[in-house]
């Protein structure tokens, strides 16, 4: 087993290949410990698998990785948690706004202060003020609320963990900015933070626009759901199910209750049709039905679950 896996997801990166395997390498070996460079080409277009090709060729720690066709960041990462050896993980983007200078720090967290996993902190950002920062801004402070890590900078792509994090959390869609909180859900509570140099990007542009900060809000909500409710859906839908069947009874119930006692007192009583209470309480009768049959068939799905009794165990005594 190495000490170190450096784990690089790319897409059409080839300018900058060269001048980060050459940082990664220099200071891996002024380390002193084995490593490895595992390269995952996301379905790159332009001459990203030549370069890696030539720089496989010059240095023996590189692996390389290449997908038929872009599939994401998540399954890059995905791809290149499997193949990883190293003790320590680190994860970088190939775009030079990574300085491979961190890595020291980030290996000496992991290996002595006993950190699970730490998450890179862009404090002071070097991109547009208005396309990138306020954005990411508002969204840190979302993911903050909703997963209580406090952490700043959840989507920076340099971050470190031990190998069995890696082993034991599935990064799948875009769930790639929430590597931080699937760790906290498996039972990896011991998650830091650490400010990290930001640098401009050298060629090329951004990947990603204005639609992921939409995207990782609608994957945040998605994953708080599958972690809240996903082995006990009924929790959710039946509860809610349940008070809303209850809320369009008692309305029946009071208009059943109320014509029976006008017809008593031989007043005159409009016809239940004619009101708007009726519909309502028709409405979260059927509504209400609905939510606990929904909970009632997820509950049937989750328990159909191969991994429905996959637990994160730590240690065992004989």
């Amino acid at each position: 087993m190495k000490d170190l896996s450096v784990v690089v997801s790319l897409f059409n990166e080839a300018e900058s290949l060269p001048e980060l395997v050459e940082g990664i390498s220099s200071v891996a070996t002024g380390m002193g410990i084995s490593y490895e460079i595992i390269m995952v080409n996301d379905g790159s277009t332009d001459n990203s698998w030549n370069v890696i090709t030539s720089l496989a060729e010059k240095y023996n720690q590189i692996r390389a990785i290449r997908f038929r066709r872009n599939y994401g960041k998540s399954a890059a990462l995905y791809c290149g948690f499997e193949a990883a050896e190293g003790e320590v993980v680190i994860t970088m983007d190939a775009d030079l706004q990574d300085d491979p200078n961190e890595i020291p720090v980030l290996y000496a967290m992991i290996r002595q202060d006993g950190y699970d996993l730490v998450s890179g902190w862009k404090k002071k950002r070097l991109d547009n003020t208005f396309t990138k920062n306020i954005p990411s801004k508002i969204y840190n402070a979302t993911a903050r609320k909703v997963t209580g890590l406090k952490l700043h900078d959840m989507n920076c792509g340099l971050k470190a963990y031990r190998n069995e994090v890696v082993k034991n959390i599935e990064v799948y869609g875009e769930m790639h900015r929430y590597i931080p909180y699937l760790a906290k859900s498996a039972g990896f509570t011991n998650i830091g933070e650490k400010v990290v140099q930001h640098h401009v990007r050298k060629f090329g542009k951004s990947k990603f626009g204005l639609n992921r900060f939409v995207n990782g809000y609608l994957d945040l909500l998605s994953l708080w759901f599958l972690q809240q409710f996903g082995k006990k859906p009924m929790h959710l839908f039946g509860v809610m199910g349940s008070v809303t069947f209850l809320i369009g009874a008692i309305i029946t119930i009071i208009i059943i209750v109320q014509k029976l006692m006008a017809q008593s007192a031989g007043l005159r009583y409009r016809a239940v049709t004619d009101q708007p209470l009726f519909y309502i309480a028709l409405v979260a009768l059927i509504v209400g039905m609905q939510l606990f049959l929904t909970g009632f068939v997820a509950e049937l799905l989750s328990r159909s679950r191969s991994d429905r009794n996959s637990y994160q165990i730590r240690q065992r005594i004989r």
